[in-house]
């Protein structure tokens, strides 16, 4: 029964897993990972969208509506408009846990006197002196200990979104980069103020709201580094 139960789940994350074994395999035959195509796939924030601007009356007037001066602003502001993101990240954790437990138990019955009862049990085999006489030890000793050092510097160009009513921004950059055939992948994506852009168009990942940064790769380095789908599937349902 439970070799059946392997099989299923096996053939299951097999055809789970086709679309992906394909792509690989047309990546050996096309001599790597594809760059993707510029299409819009930025998430979207669902929230009610302010009204676009009223045409002013006068078009020779230099002031238009939602400009904030008579001169021009570098700084992203519209949907469409670029802002450079600043990823630098130095994160370091170290942890280290020690538990230690141990249990002695000891059990001991005799009867020596129970109306006469005691002269019979040796008859079936008893003896009234040790009834029953118990004991059992425990110890169980763990130790546990995570050390993790990060560090990622890069910068990306990313595009603004969407812009809520109140002035935030949703931003979205994705930046992929291929070289001997390892495709390196990288997005980003968050929510910006306005205040915090600086005035060479630029914001640092600390001061982007729900911030969602993602960097990794596909390609021969990357294929060998991971391990091999039937490895995953033992490690998940091995019980030893």
């Amino acid at each position: 029964m439970l070799l059946r139960n392997v099989i299923a789940l096996t053939s299951a994350a097999v055809l789970a897993t086709g679309c992906s074994t394909y792509d690989r395999l047309s990546d050996v035959a096309s001599g790597g990972p594809k760059l993707a195509g510029m299409t819009n796939n930025a998430p979207q924030v669902s929230v009610p969208m302010p009204q676009p601007p009223a045409e002013p009356k006068g078009r020779a007037s230099l002031w238009q509506p939602g400009a904030r001066s008579f001169f021009h602003d570098p700084r992203a502001s519209r949907v469409g408009d670029i802002i450079t993101v600043n990823v630098a990240v130095t994160d370091a954790a170290k942890i280290s846990n020690t538990t230690s437990r141990s249990r002695t138990n000891s059990e001991n019955a005799s009867m020596s006197n129970l109306f006469g009862l005691e002269n019979v049990m040796p008859s079936v085999g008893l003896t009234p002196g040790s009834l029953v006489t118990t004991a059992s030890d425990n110890s169980n000793v763990g130790t546990g200990a995570v050390t993790r050092s990060e560090t990622i510097s890069m910068t990306l160009a990313a595009l603004v979104t969407q812009v809520l009513p109140n002035g935030n921004m949703v931003i979205s950059g994705h930046q992929q980069m291929k070289v001997n055939g390892e495709l390196r992948d990288l997005t980003v994506s968050g929510i910006v103020r306005t205040e915090d852009i600086t005035s060479s168009n630029t914001i640092d990942l600390t001061q982007i709201a729900e911030a969602r940064i993602n960097y990794g790769g596909r390609g021969t380095v990357s294929d060998v580094q991971q391990p091999r789908l039937g490895s995953e599937i033992l490690d998940i349902l091995m019980p030893w």
